[in-house]
């Protein structure tokens, strides 16, 4: 979600093939670069190759500039690789979220077709995906505190560990700030 000068990524752990449990501790949260992170849902090796490929655009797009690249160029670029793989298609679906000087804190929702959307409060995918939207939608504000993000982040992902069988196993959340960069958060003070 978007929070005040702030991105925050929240994902449970559990990886599931089906109804199997392949994971217990997956972690559904990519770096990709300082400014810029994504969450992950669909088939791990599809969004695991695409997620590969905007980490290598981003660290391409900084050392012939020297700046950071763009969260809507990575986004873009997301869409094209997703979108030229037809007839065929990736299984994945992520959400991308960053803060540069230029854009601010943003954050784009890219499915499996490479349709880019860029989401002006939050997003939410994978199977526990309707319930956290619930929690969501009643908690968000604009303009919240960073503090208070990290809080709903974690209250949805756990609701949607409460009513869906393949999210679980825990909770994982990080911020993206202007000054400090991407964060993992320890969860277990907020539990």
């Amino acid at each position: 979600m978007v929070a005040r000068d702030a991105v925050v990524l929240a994902t449970d752990r559990r990886v599931t093939a089906g109804y199997y449990i392949a994971h217990r501790r997956g972690r559904k949260i990519w770096r990709i670069d300082d400014h810029v992170a994504a969450t992950m849902s669909g088939g791990v090796a599809d969004v695991q190759k695409i997620l590969e490929a905007l980490t290598l655009q981003a660290m391409d797009y900084k050392i012939r500039t020297g700046l950071p690249v763009p969260v809507k160029t990575l986004a873009n670029y997301a869409s094209v690789a997703m979108f030229s793989s037809r007839p065929y298609i990736f299984i994945a679906h992520m959400i991308l979220g960053g803060v540069t000087e230029q854009e601010g804190p943003v954050l784009y929702t890219i499915d499996w077709y490479g349709s880019v959307t860029e989401e002006r409060r939050f997003a939410s995918t994978g199977s526990g995906s309707p319930t956290a939207f619930g929690v969501l939608e009643d908690g968000y504000r604009d303009g919240m505190s960073l503090e208070d993000a990290i809080k709903l982040g974690i209250r949805a992902v756990r609701a949607a560990m409460m009513h869906d069988p393949a999210s679980g196993e825990g909770v994982d959340v990080i911020t993206i700030t202007p000054k400090e960069g991407f964060k993992e958060i320890d969860t277990s003070k907020y539990l």
